[in-house]
């Protein structure tokens, strides 16, 4: 019998932790000053992943100025993440135990990539990669995947006191937030009330 995902809803307030990245030091989780945008890929070198990534590349200026911190998860090793990532910029978190997949609910099924949805970003997302491994600018997933290559992907929008404002678990391989959608999630999801700077009491003479 299979066992039902521990979903997280809108509202739901996760723990504060320090992430861990391939490169780059610990990420507070939530973050005191930002929304953290975080999302869930498959393994290291994934043609869809790296596909949907290449546009969160492109347009990572707008979305740091949007008041968001970029943290994405990959169910692969540190070292074999480190490979495939070296020019992201923003923080990839390595989770091979799949300990945050759990703890998000974030699961893995064969819809993800027989849904007909997928097919299209599928052969696209591999004849990309293809071409950019001929040019050495890719390099090939390994061929062996522990964590297998049936996830779905997982976007979560978390704000500075760790309540989730937004979050979508996907259907099929390429059934994420686009730029466009987490920058209008963004904008409309709860800001902290800056505290406000103290008067000093006039010292009297």
């Amino acid at each position: 019998m299979r066992v039902p995902r521990r979903s997280l809803d809108t509202g739901s307030v996760i723990p504060a932790r320090d992430l861990t990245p391939v490169a780059g030091p610990p990420v507070p989780v939530p973050d005191p000053d930002r929304l953290i945008h975080l999302q869930f890929r498959r393994f290291a070198g994934c043609p869809v992943c790296n596909l949907h990534l290449r546009s969160v590349v492109r347009r990572h200026d707008e979305i740091e100025a949007a008041g968001i911190r970029e943290v994405v998860v990959f169910h692969s090793p540190a070292d074999e993440l480190r490979e495939h990532t070296p020019d992201l910029p923003f923080a990839v978190i390595a989770d091979p135990d799949k300990r945050l997949y759990r703890e998000f609910g974030v699961e893995s099924a064969p819809r993800a990539l027989l849904s007909p949805r997928a097919w299209l970003p599928v052969v696209r997302a591999i004849l990309r990669s293809t071409w950019a491994v001929v040019r050495r600018r890719e390099r090939l997933p390994a061929g062996t995947q522990p964590g297998g290559r049936l996830g779905l992907p997982a976007d979560f929008l978390i704000a500075t006191d760790g309540r989730i404002v937004a979050h979508r678990y996907g259907d099929h391989v390429y059934d994420q937030w686009s730029v466009d959608e987490l920058l209008e999630l963004a904008a409309r999801a709860p800001r902290p009330t800056p505290t406000p700077t103290p008067t000093p009491t006039p010292t009297k003479r």
